[in-house]
C-alpha cells in the first residue's frame, strides 16, 4: 500500500472501468492547477485519488471525489488517518460514487465517519438511459422536450463539435451573469479540454445558427458512462431551442462513444412530489435547470451522500458554520 504517480494511478483506473470521471489522473492533474493538490493512494484493488486544499483560518481539507475505487476499502483508512494527521487535515470528505440505499453496508465500510449534509458535488442528478435506439430515447421524453428538439431542427439550429473553448468561455460568462452564478476560471475549462479531449474522453459541442453560436456544452465520458458537466448559452435567438438540440447531440455523442448512460449532473435535491410540485414557480439554484432536464426521460437518482471524517473537531465546527453562512 502506498501513495503511487500519476502514471501509476491511471494504470490502475484503467482496470476498473466502472471508475467515475472524477477519480482519473487527468482529474488530479487539472485540480492540482486550480488549488487543490492530488495524491494517488493505491492498495492491491483498491485506492483513491485525494485531493487536499488549504483554506485561510488554518483550514485544510483532504477529499475523495466519487470514490474510493475497488472493493474492500478498509485497509485504505489507516493509511489515510496518517496521511491526513501528517498533513494537519481538519477532516476527510468522501463522497462515493454509489446511489442511496445501493449498498446496505456503506457505512460499515466508512469506519469513524459521519454523514454530512453538505457535499462538493451535486446530491442528486437525472441519469438518462442511453438502451435502445434513438427513437425510443425519444419515446421516453416529455412531449414538448421532443418537439423542441425536432422545432430546433427545423429552424436551421446545428451542432459541431468544436475546439473553441475561447467561443464557450464567452457563453458561460453570459450565463453567469444572466443566471447569477459562480463559473470557473476560463483557463479551467480550456485546460480540462485539453487534458479530455486527445483520447475523446471529452468533447465541446456548439449549437450554432448561421455563423453564430448560441450554446455549448463540454461532456465528459468513462467506461460506459457520460457526464454533462458544462453548460452555457447567449441569449441570442433563444426561440430556436438551441439547447434541445445541444443535449440531444451530447446524448448521440455518448451512445457513438460506447456509452450506456448520461449523466444530467445536478438537479435540486429535493423529493420528486416537490419537484413536481413546485419547479414551475421556483428558478432559484439548480430549480432553474430542473425544468429543462426533467423533460429528457431520465431517472431522479440521488447519491449515497458525503461522508466526513474529523481530525480537528474546533476547525471542523467552525468551517462548518462558515458553510452555512455561506449558503
Amino acid at each position: 500500500m502506498s501513495f503511487v504517480t500519476a502514471s501509476e494511478w491511471r494504470e490502475f483506473v484503467q482496470q476498473n472501468p466502472r471508475a467515475h470521471i472524477l477519480q482519473t489522473e487527468r482529474w488530479g492533474i487539472l485540480k492540482s492547477e486550480f488549488g487543490w493538490k492530488p495524491n494517488y493512494l493505491l492498495h492491491d484493488r483498491c485506492g483513491a485519488l485525494v485531493l487536499t486544499k488549504s483554506y485561510p483560518g488554518g483550514v485544510k481539507l483532504a477529499y475523495i471525489p466519487k470514490g474510493p475505487v475497488g472493493v474492500n476499502w478498509g485497509p485504505l483508512w489507516a493509511e489515510l488517518d496518517d496521511f491526513c494527521r501528517k498533513e494537519h487535515v481538519v477532516f476527510l470528505k468522501v463522497e462515493p460514487d454509489q446511489w442511496e440505499g445501493e449498498d446496505p453496508a456503506l457505512q460499515a465500510s466508512l469506519p469513524s465517519f459521519h454523514g454530512d449534509t453538505r457535499t462538493i458535488q451535486p446530491r442528486q442528478t437525472i441519469v438518462i438511459s442511453l438502451a435502445g435506439g434513438e427513437e425510443e430515447w425519444l419515446e421516453r421524453m416529455k412531449q414538448k422536450t421532443r418537439y423542441n428538439i425536432r422545432l430546433a431542427e427545423k429552424k436551421d439550429v446545428r451542432i459541431i463539435e468544436s475546439d473553441r473553448v475561447d467561443i464557450f468561455n464567452e457563453l458561460m460568462h453570459a450565463t453567469g451573469e444572466r443566471d447569477a452564478f459562480g463559473i470557473h476560471a476560463d483557463a479551467y475549462y480550456q485546460r480540462a479540454f485539453d487534458l479530455f479531449r486527445p483520447d475523446e474522453s471529452c468533447t465541446l459541442l456548439l449549437a450554432m445558427y448561421g455563423q453564430e453560436p448560441l450554446a455549448g456544452l463540454m461532456v465528459f465520458r468513462s467506461g460506459k458512462r457520460a457526464w454533462y458537466l458544462y453548460g452555457a448559452s447567449n441569449e441570442k435567438e433563444r426561440n430556436r431551442m438551441p439547447t434541445y438540440l445541444l443535449q440531444w447531440a451530447a446524448m448521440q455523442w455518448a451512445k457513438r462513444h460506447g456509452c450506456e448512460e448520461y449523466d444530467l449532473w445536478g438537479i435540486p435535491d429535493a423529493e420528486e412530489e416537490v419537484l413536481e410540485r413546485d419547479f414551475t414557480t421556483r428558478s432559484d439554484g439548480l430549480w432553474g435547470v430542473y425544468r429543462f432536464k426533467r423533460g429528457y426521460g431520465g431517472e431522479i437518482k440521488r447519491t449515497a451522500g458525503a461522508w466526513d471524517k474529523v481530525y480537528n473537531r474546533p476547525l471542523y465546527l467552525a468551517y462548518q458554520i462558515c458553510a452555512r453562512k455561506e449558503s
